[in-house]
């Protein structure tokens, strides 16, 4: 597991990161519904050649979850410009995933946020996206989250096997759904959910071009969520490169295929 011995307050919500290795900076942001312990199994290969930082999103893992709290993507790009700042970081290279992905994106283009490289996977990025059990969230949030503890537990974790294209191991489903249990957890899982917003990406669609570093843009071949076309057509606009498939991999390649991300990283590091 990764250690998170640090808080950060941002716009009213305590946020929880951490860091390791050594060298020059990389930020790991992860998505939903997960955590920063997505990156447990890679960032300690990375860790000989860079400074990694990894953080839990607003509203996700061990950072602050709270009633009426704003979790949407709107406040996520902001919160790492000011992680950003905190850390002293200008061009770190950056590795992001699903809302991590979107968040490195519209930090970019909203933000003036800078990046050495991006190596950037089944990212919420184009619209359409969002599945059906979103919708539906959406529109009777409040029966969600009062629904009886076996229930949720029940719909969390077959929601959570839907990411991955193996079966995720005991563990693993232990790991994604500790943050989202109990009196606080519970409405919180649903709370990110409801939140969700195509807008959030329509804001940025737009101005995505050819950006001012290297970009490396990998998918899941097997990806349920984000289908892998989604990743050429991202690739096609952000990125010099065509999207790199990764065979027998969902959404959630961090389980599927670790040692795909931490070789495209190890390339992208070498030929920068």
């Amino acid at each position: 597991m990764l250690d998170l011995p640090n808080t950060t307050i941002i716009e009213g919500n305590a946020v929880r990161w951490g860091k390791i290795g050594n060298g020059p900076p990389l930020v790991a942001l992860h998505g939903t519904p997960f955590s920063s312990q997505v990156w447990r199994r890679i960032v300690p290969q990375l860790a000989d050649r860079r400074t990694i930082y990894y953080f839990d999103l607003v509203g996700y893992g061990l950072s602050e979850m709270r009633e009426g709290q704003d979790v949407s993507l709107a406040v996520q790009n902001k919160t790492l410009a000011s992680l950003f700042a905190e850390w002293g970081l200008e061009r770190p290279d950056v590795l992001a995933h699903d809302f991590g992905g979107a968040t490195a994106l519209r930090a970019y283009y909203l933000n003036g946020l800078r990046y050495s490289s991006l190596t950037i996977f089944d990212a919420v990025a184009l619209a359409p996206w969002g599945s059906a059990l979103v919708q539906h969230v959406r529109n009777h949030e409040a029966a969600f989250s009062g629904m009886p503890d076996y229930m949720h537990r029940a719909l969390l974790r077959a929601y959570l096997q839907t990411a991955a294209y193996n079966p995720l191991s005991e563990r693993a489903l232990e790991i994604y759904s500790a943050p989202w249990l109990g009196p606080v957890g519970q409405p919180a899982f649903y709370r990110q959910i409801a939140q969700m917003d195509q807008k959030f990406t329509d804001e940025v669609e737009g101005r995505y071009g050819r950006m001012d570093c290297p970009v490396t843009v990998l998918w899941g071949r097997n990806d349920e969520w984000i289908p892998f076309e989604k990743g050429v057509a991202l690739a096609a606009s952000i990125s010099d490169a065509e999207c790199i498939p990764v065979s027998d991999s969902g959404h959630l390649v961090q389980e599927d295929r670790p040692e795909a991300i931490v070789a495209a990283v190890l390339k992208r590091l070498d030929q920068g």
